[in-house]
């Protein structure tokens, strides 16, 4: 195959890609296209902290750059409303002028709408509702043009920027699903004539490029779903993502085919269910949802629970069942616990701990290893090669997925007859300069993440981090000494507090032995007049003792009082 794309547009200059998230990883996607005095961003998402981030809530990109330029920010295009492309929206245009717009689907931008109700009252925002086909001009430069693509959430989208060097495309995340269940396939018309009239530069979804083959229609879901609910003899407990509509959509149609009533738990659950059925997306017959609490009023053929938890999260609504501290609904014999997601990676302890506390309770469960209740909203190889050659595009840049993934998707491109040199693995941060002729990476923008703790944003940084996973693996060591507020004299201690570290009761000789080398050592202190000296003393010998008799290392925290 040879690659000759067609630009219609004459005009000299440079044109910069740069990713702030996405590259390297799953999650808090976010890539801007810059041209001269103008950006614009695709996406503002987030993702969600591992294990090694203790207390942490989220994870959102560096916006520094952003926000030092954000006079240049004409716009912010959305390709669907998943947390990892919309979640941080509210974080961002705390910082930025209101008035930037942006543009999204009808869901999209009422999930969008419900994230800065819940953030903060207070951030304002300017949506811009847009349906496939659909352009719009931003800026001086740029044009936006939604083309409509198949994922497992409505209203997704990959979007053409037409700039004045050439016409760069995302796909977005996306899939080849031929039998959508709400019968809006991709418009491959659109993308083969973009591909036809001369795409520049396609950033392409890289989440499935190790899996063979094609993705399975969500459709395969609802019947195996069907299948298994007709075998259930009990209540069945369905666990899914809540903005999984689609496959919320089958659960409901095969609940309702089966005459049961559904109950739903979880508060993202509840409103997405709600958010989704006002605007249409979800399509559920009178009399068919039931409040929690009556679940008790039928009989256990008669009902589905449908809630969130899909992940192990420990408060999440299945772990509270699987746990038996759930208020209304205790797992019994006869139950059978459909968990209709696969785990994300760093997830897998979790969410087997909570089918093995099922299986314990004599719960049936059946979820995505042994069963066909799952399946990815992300193109396989077959799709990704599809997606290829319909755009035929000059230069390549694979995005959303870890560095295996990106590099599973340049090998693909090779296949398909994309140039070696045409063809670039990036980071987070780094500037690829593309011309008509040419795209390498050209410097680096300050990136990064931003941890949000609670209300915190940004206010928790490595060294905090560092702490915490000391106290998680040493715990601390208080030692508190009262001096006079009149003289400096020394009136009371060492005490020794732990927590963490040993259990006092039961270590009484190791205490005595810590608080006799501090008494030591406060005999050489007539008066006290330097806080620091005596607090660094005291630190050092008992972090030299306490590792010389345990081998840990507590963090050691002296407290002088002065009364």
């Amino acid at each position: 195959m040879e690659w000759k794309p067609f630009y219609n547009n004459n005009k000299e200059g440079k044109l910069y890609v740069i990713p702030l998230g996405g590259i390297g990883e799953i999650g808090k996607n976010m890539t801007l296209i810059q041209y001269k005095d103008e950006i614009i961003s695709i996406d503002v998402g987030l993702t969600f902290p591992g294990e090694d981030m203790l207390g942490i809530d989220l994870v959102i990109p560096d916006f520094n750059y952003v926000i030092k330029n954000s006079s240049k920010l004409k716009g912010i295009v959305l390709t669907h409303g998943h947390e990892d492309h919309i979640g941080a929206l509210p974080y961002l245009y705390k910082e930025i002028p209101a008035d930037i717009p942006m543009y999204g689907s009808k869901l999209t931008l009422a999930l969008a709408k419900e994230k800065f109700e819940r953030f903060d009252e207070n951030v304002k925002h300017n949506f811009k509702e847009v349906k496939g086909r659909d352009k719009v001009k931003i800026g001086k430069y740029f044009e936006a043009e939604f083309i409509k693509t198949t994922h497992s959430i409505s209203d997704t989208f990959a979007i053409a920027i037409h700039t004045p060097i050439g016409t760069i495309v995302h796909t977005g995340d996306f899939k080849i699903d031929l039998t959508p269940i709400n019968n809006e396939s991709t418009d491959f018309f659109k993308l083969a004539e973009l591909g036809e009239k001369g795409v520049l530069f396609l950033m392409s979804d890289s989440t499935n490029a190790e899996r063979e083959g094609y993705t399975m229609s969500e459709r395969s879901v609802g019947e195996a779903l069907q299948q298994e609910c007709e075998k259930a003899k009990g209540r069945i407990v369905v666990a899914a993502f809540a903005s999984h509509i689609h496959r919320l959509q089958q659960i409901i149609e095969v609940a309702t085919n089966l005459g049961r009533k559904i109950a739903i738990d979880g508060r993202s659950m509840i409103r997405v269910v709600e958010l989704a059925s006002r605007l249409g997306y979800l399509k559920i017959e009178d009399n068919v949802l039931i409040d929690l609490k009556s679940v008790d009023n039928y009989k256990d053929e008669e009902i589905v629970l449908l809630c969130t938890g899909t992940q192990g999260e420990p408060m999440a609504a299945l772990s509270r069942i699987a746990n038996r501290t759930h208020k209304h609904i205790n797992i019994k014999e006869g139950d059978t616990v459909i968990i209709s997601a696969t785990p994300i990676p760093g997830n897998e302890k979790a969410v087997y701990k909570t089918i093995n506390r099922l299986i314990k309770n004599n719960a049936e469960v059946i979820y995505e290893k042994i069963s066909g209740i799952h399946v990815s909203g992300h193109g396989s190889q077959d799709e990704l090669k599809l997606m290829l050659n319909l755009v035929k595009p000059k230069f390549f840049m694979p995005v959303h997925g870890e560095y295996k993934h990106l590099k599973k998707h340049k090998d693909m491109a090779l296949a398909v007859g994309i140039p070696e040199e045409n063809i670039i693995i990036s980071e987070n941060g780094l500037k690829i300069e593309i011309t008509k002729n040419n795209a390498k990476i050209s410097g680096k923008v300050p990136s990064g993440i931003t941890l949000i703790d609670g209300l915190g944003i940004g206010d928790i940084g490595n060294i905090v981090l560092r702490d915490r996973q000391h106290l998680a693996q040493d715990g601390i060591v208080i030692v508190v000494i009262t001096i006079s507020k009149k003289d400096g004299e020394i009136l009371a201690g060492p005490d020794i507090i732990t927590r963490g570290f040993v259990y006092a009761r039961e270590s009484g000789d190791l205490i005595r032995g810590t608080e006799s080398l501090i008494k030591e050592e406060l005999s050489k202190y007539k008066k006290v007049t330097e806080w620091a000296v005596l607090k660094s003393a005291v630190r050092d010998i008992t972090r030299g003792y306490l590792y010389e008799q345990t081998k840990r290392n507590p963090i050691i925290l002296p407290i002088i009082m002065e009364v």
